[in-house]
């Protein structure tokens, strides 16, 4: 409606533009969803490709690790008070960017094909509250690192970290600045609004394994509990993603099977229109 294109204030998704894909002709809406796909699959090999080491890393024998334990300069002593630290920082960025971002995504995507002015209400706000709440989360977890942890971001999970915070902050400046319907810089500004939002949510996501592996690397304790289930996590959520994208098509074309057997029990048979005559007559 009127009124919710005046009050949107977006963070996440591609769908969160306001643009109503249904005016598009169908093989365009095909090829944008096709193209989101393929930039979604790249993001997704690169942040696989990225944890290769890691993986390779946990299978080494123990001679070697025994020899990188060695050779760090700081081993990580774990106390009371610094393991709960690290509790709380790493349920704060799975929270955030590890589960309700990808819950804003998925929620601002179901409002695609909705026509209900009151429904895309209730989507949108969902949207939005979810993606603030990951904002502020992300945020604590930022100055909780800051105030407890070193902070020499001289490794890759501090790095990556500091990249998160960024563009977390980025998104809803952008989104704030959004163009109105109609104007020419819209589509563009929903492409880099979708870009940036579901960049940043890969780039949370692959953190969450660097960050396991760091604390598995310092302390000698074991993640693969913590690992897996993050795994069943991430791959559910991708599978309701791309499934949400081929959703319409596969209704569509489930309909047109229908209609191509449908029954023909309405219409009047020959034999049915002679009786009928001859009775009349």
């Amino acid at each position: 409606g009127k009124k919710v294109d005046k009050g949107m204030w977006i963070i996440h998704g591609s769908q969160a533009c306001g643009l109503s894909t249904s005016a598009l002709p169908e093989r365009k809406q095909d090829m944008l969803a096709s193209g989101r796909h393929a930039i979604v699959m790249v993001l997704g090999s690169s942040m696989a490709a990225s944890l290769l080491p890691s993986l390779g890393s946990s299978r080494e024998t123990p001679r070697l690790v025994q020899t990188h334990r060695i050779s760090q300069p700081n081993p990580l002593q774990l106390t009371p008070e610094l393991s709960f630290q690290i509790g709380v920082h790493a349920f704060l960025l799975w929270a955030s960017v590890g589960f309700l971002m990808p819950v804003g995504i998925i929620i601002i995507r179901k409002s695609h094909r909705v026509e209900c002015n009151k429904r895309l209400k209730v989507l949108f706000y969902a949207h939005l509250i979810v993606q603030i709440t990951a904002i502020l989360l992300a945020t604590a977890a930022a100055v909780l690192s800051l105030i407890n942890f070193e902070n020499s971001f001289d490794n890759t999970h501090q790095r990556i970290g500091l990249a998160v915070y960024a563009f977390i902050w980025i998104q809803p400046v952008i989104a704030f600045f959004r163009p109105h319907r109609g104007i020419k810089m819209r589509s563009a500004w929903c492409f880099v609004h979708w870009l940036l939002g579901t960049g940043v949510c890969v780039l949370g996501i692959a953190n969450v394994y660097v960050g396991l592996h760091a604390f598995h690397e310092r302390t000698s304790r074991s993640v693969r509990p913590w690992a897996v289930l993050f795994t069943t996590e991430v791959s559910i959520f991708a599978f309701v993603y791309l499934i949400q994208g081929r959703w319409d098509h596969m209704m569509k074309e489930g309909a047109i099977l229908d209609e191509q057997v449908a029954p023909t029990s309405h219409l009047t048979s020959p034999s049915s229109n002679q009786k009928e005559l001859t009775v009349a007559s």
